[in-house]
């Protein structure tokens, strides 16, 4: 029988039994037998046999049904349920397809976000990185905190724009010290808000840094950095000139606290409220303080009077490693600032105006003035400016509690902050390290 003759006169194999993984209804053999309709080509037959066998030959008694044919296989995609008994038969005469060629590999990551999981070698290094996946960090504030916590973390929106600035502002402050550093804080022109901005200056740097940070008082006329933190009652109690009265007796930092006071994490060394003993307050009683100072703290903040032309003031300059100049966007408040600049370039302090932060406080402005002149005036003058927004709280001229600023306030704090800590490692020193003022290895005090 031909090949052709075959294909009229039997029931048309499925294509997938072609492929060997089907089934096919089995059919009666000469004796009653149930066997299959088709069967694989034994290795062994001929081609000329493959179409025809198995043969109904008497001589060839049927084989019993295969265990494998038992159980009905799963339907492939290749063959949809109800095709047509035409189609059927043209794939069973058609020779075999290929069958498909495998997948090529494909990387799990490869589709991924970039912050997916890729491992790189350097070669110049021999570093291995990228091993860990990045995660989005947990947010902490507003419905993006809500929604992380309601979904049990199983959804993490990310950080808001202002909560991704909080955390690069905290991570600035927190930028370590070699040594001690001074941050100086002055203005040539009073009432400018000199003593607000190094109180906020104090308060954001001990809040968020883990090391020891105090503010001095160095105004020789009766300053008021300790009113504004403490209170004026507590602030005159102990003050720099007891200190310096007891500098021989002072062995280790437990000696020190007891002439300073606490305000939050900060400690506020105060000046003399009586005139007649603060215009004793020379550069050798700031330089003796300071000397002290460089001790047991890390960051010591200086609010120096007004003029940058009295003993105390020169002291200060001369062992500041951060300057910070306070102006206003008024015509005078930003001459004097302006006038600031020119004399301490003029003194030999020019490492100080280029390394400089400028704190526009806006406590006074005027809608007459352009204060973008005034702050590009400044910014190609030095490394950066701040504008402090007009607060309430600030305004009221009482002890400053940081967690009662308005938000835009508390911000420019932080940014004050964040600024000049960026100072602390990168930089040339020129003041407290280059004179001899630094912190011995071991600490009589031990850590905060």
């Amino acid at each position: 029988m031909s090949s052709s003759n075959a294909t009229n006169n039997t029931p048309a194999a499925p294509s997938w039994l072609d492929a060997g993984a089907g089934w096919a209804a089995p059919t009666t053999g000469h004796d009653g037998a149930q066997v299959p309709a088709t069967e694989p080509e034994p290795p062994a037959a001929p081609a000329s046999a493959s179409a025809n066998w198995p043969s109904s030959s008497p001589s060839r008694p049927a084989a019993p049904a295969p265990e494998r044919f038992l159980a009905e296989p799963p339907l492939t995609r290749a063959e949809p349920v109800g095709r047509s008994a035409s189609s059927s038969a043209a794939s069973s005469s058609a020779a075999p397809a290929d069958p498909p060629p495998a997948p090529a590999h494909r990387d799990p990551v490869a589709s991924e976000d970039p912050q997916a999981f890729r491992p790189a070698w350097d070669e110049q290094t021999g570093v291995l990185s990228g091993v860990v996946r990045e995660r989005r960090a947990r947010p902490q504030q507003g419905w993006r905190h809500f929604a992380y916590q309601l979904t049990g973390g199983r959804w993490n929106p990310g950080l808001s724009e202002a909560e991704a600035r909080l955390r690069d502002q905290l991570q600035k402050i927190r930028t370590p010290l070699p040594g001690p550093h001074s941050v100086v804080v002055g203005s040539i022109k009073g009432g400018i808000g000199k003593t607000t901005v190094s109180a906020l200056l104090g308060l954001a740097l001990a809040e968020y840094r883990g090391d020891r940070v105090i503010a001095m008082d160095a105004n020789p006329d009766a300053g008021t950095l300790g009113d504004r933190l403490v209170g004026e009652t507590l602030a005159a109690k102990t003050t720099v000139r007891d200190l310096l009265y007891a500098l021989d007796e002072i062995r280790a930092h437990t000696d020190l606290a007891g002439y300073t006071h606490l305000a939050g994490r900060l400690q506020v060394l105060t000046s003399e409220q009586e005139p007649e003993l603060s215009e004793t307050f020379s550069a050798a009683d700031y330089e003796a303080a300071l000397r002290l100072l460089a001790r047991y703290y890390n960051a010591i903040i200086t609010d120096s009077g007004t003029g940058i032309v009295h003993s105390a003031m020169q002291g200060s300059l001369r062992h500041a490693d951060s300057l910070v100049i306070v102006g206003a966007p008024t015509n005078d408040g930003a001459s004097r600032a302006a006038r600031t600049f020119r004399w301490l370039a003029a003194n030999g302090y020019r490492h100080l105006t280029e390394d400089a932060v400028v704190v526009l406080s806006y406590d006074r402005h005027s809608p007459d003035i352009d204060d973008r002149v005034i702050r590009d005036f400044f910014a190609e003058r030095c490394r950066a400016v701040i504008v402090l927004p007009p607060d309430p709280h600030l305004q009221a001229g009482g002890i400053i509690d940081f967690d009662a600023l308005t938000p835009a306030a508390r911000d420019a704090a932080l940014e004050l902050a964040a600024t000049v800590a960026e100072g602390f490692q990168g930089r040339r020193t020129h003041g407290l390290a280059s004179h001899g003022f630094r912190t011995p290895p071991t600490d009589p005090g031990g850590p905060r």
